[in-house]
């Protein structure tokens, strides 16, 4: 006999639409949510934000927590992210605003830089998410 396999839910979330007629924002697979790059766009106009880096940062978060609204989850279900630098020198000013939006349980974190970001965005940031509680269990070494 098969097992069930998990359907994927696929989550759209208007208050944070590009407006891309392909765009998918998340995918939730049983508990586990996969969370597309989120770059500083303004949702209700489609447009970069000005100000640079921080803003650009700023507003990805706030887009990533429309995403995580929507699903039922907030900043502190988010166990993994992804950030893409246009330039690895903005590091800082993005750590700044990272920490802001993670004060304590700071979920696993790669960051690098790319050649490039869509729109000309200087910063990206994906997700994986877990719905419902997270456990956290001290590691023993």
């Amino acid at each position: 006999m098969r097992s069930a396999q998990p359907h994927p839910a696929r989550l759209h979330c208007p208050e944070c639409s590009t407006g891309r007629r392909a765009e998918r924002q998340a995918v939730l697979v049983d508990r586990t949510m996969y969370i597309a790059g989120q770059i500083g766009i303004e949702p209700s106009n489609g447009q970069l934000v000005s100000g640079g880096i921080k803003e650009e940062t700023k507003q990805a978060f706030k887009n990533l927590g429309e995403i995580l609204k929507a699903a039922g989850c907030d900043y502190s279900n988010v166990v993994k992210t992804t950030v893409f630098l246009a330039d690895i020198k903005d590091f800082n000013d993005m750590n700044e605003i990272y920490g802001q939006f993670f004060k304590s349980n700071c979920p696993s974190r790669v960051s690098f830089q790319v050649a490039a970001l869509p729109k000309g965005a200087r910063v990206e940031i994906e997700a994986i998410a877990i719905q419902g509680p997270i456990q956290n269990v001290p590691a023993s070494l």
